[in-house]
């Protein structure tokens, strides 16, 4: 009995030592993850927190003290760009052309992604990767025949021809994020509308479109921010002032703005600031389609 006894005891203190040992590693494992949270979060958001911050600060502020906290808050910075220069005529131009350009393209996007995922024709598959590699192709590579279309067209230097642009660069991408979107809506919706006597757009527009909200909204927030960031063709294609977009017309502060930095800031500022706005406030929307796409696709 006491043998027993002793071999139980022994047990339950090997089980115990191991679930002390389980318990450092899972902590030290946590930490080690944590850190490396924290270390990235701050690698990421410093640069962003640091101009916003330094667009309030004095010209002299920043160059004494760069990193310092700002002593008072001057919205010179911002009512100068603003007064001095023909800057809502470009946030309106950018806003306009990412705008249209994304809603076109969800709407002719989506028909094809749903295609992709509810129909089956000959060479459906070769088409879809052909669609996909086009992921791979530089978008400097594609500039020579698009400028000679767009001046065929008489479309350069115009907002329409640069949000055609735009319209097109989004197929790969839209495809690819939209097409698991409606894989993942059950067929027989489908067939019981059908059966019921609706046509391919009834099916596709009151039934399919409401129910890949989650794609929809993560492959317009890409689309949009995508617009809105793009520089090499608005430089390629945008000559005048009137049509320049806000990366453009950031180029031009730039050169203008190389001394003062406060103003310089500002105008990142205004670039930056609403697509970070926009990406946090349905942050939680573009996660989880990623990631239903990532798994369904």
């Amino acid at each position: 009995m006491a043998t027993k006894g002793f071999i139980k005891m022994k047990a339950f203190l090997q089980n115990k030592e191991n679930i002390n040992v389980k318990k450092k590693k899972g902590f030290l494992s946590s930490l080690l993850v944590g850190m490396l949270l924290c270390f990235t979060i701050l690698i990421s958001l410093f640069p962003i927190v640091w101009v916003i911050l330094s667009s309030f600060k004095t010209n002299a502020a920043i160059l004494s003290d760069p990193f310092s906290l700002p002593t008072g808050f001057s919205l010179e910075p911002y009512s100068y760009i603003f007064s001095k220069y023909n800057f809502v005529q470009y946030f309106l131009n950018s806003t306009l052309v990412s705008l249209s350009a994304t809603l076109l393209a969800l709407l002719i996007y989506a028909m094809g992604a749903y295609v992709f995922a509810k129909y089956n024709f000959p060479g459906k598959n070769l088409l879809f990767i052909l669609y996909s590699i086009t992921l791979l192709v530089p978008a400097q590579s594609k500039a020579q025949p698009i400028f000679s279309l767009l001046i065929h067209l008489n479309l350069y230097d115009s907002l329409p021809g640069l949000s055609l642009v735009y319209i097109s660069m989004g197929l790969a991408m839209s495809i690819f994020v939209l097409r698991p979107a409606f894989l993942a809506i059950p067929k027989s919706l489908d067939e019981a509308a059908i059966l019921e006597g609706a046509d391919f757009f009834t099916v596709f527009w009151k039934i399919n479109l409401p129910l890949a909200k989650g794609g929809l909204t993560t492959a317009g927030i890409l689309l949009f921010l995508g617009n809105w960031n793009e520089y090499f063709y608005a430089s390629l294609l945008i000559s005048s002032d009137k049509a320049r977009t806000l990366p453009l017309a950031l180029q031009f502060f730039t050169e203008s703005f190389s001394y003062n930095y406060p103003r310089l800031f500002a105008a990142l500022t205004v670039v930056v600031l609403p697509g970070i706005l926009l990406y946090a406030v349905l942050e939680e929307q573009v996660q989880t389609a990623m990631a239903s796409s990532g798994i369904k696709g």
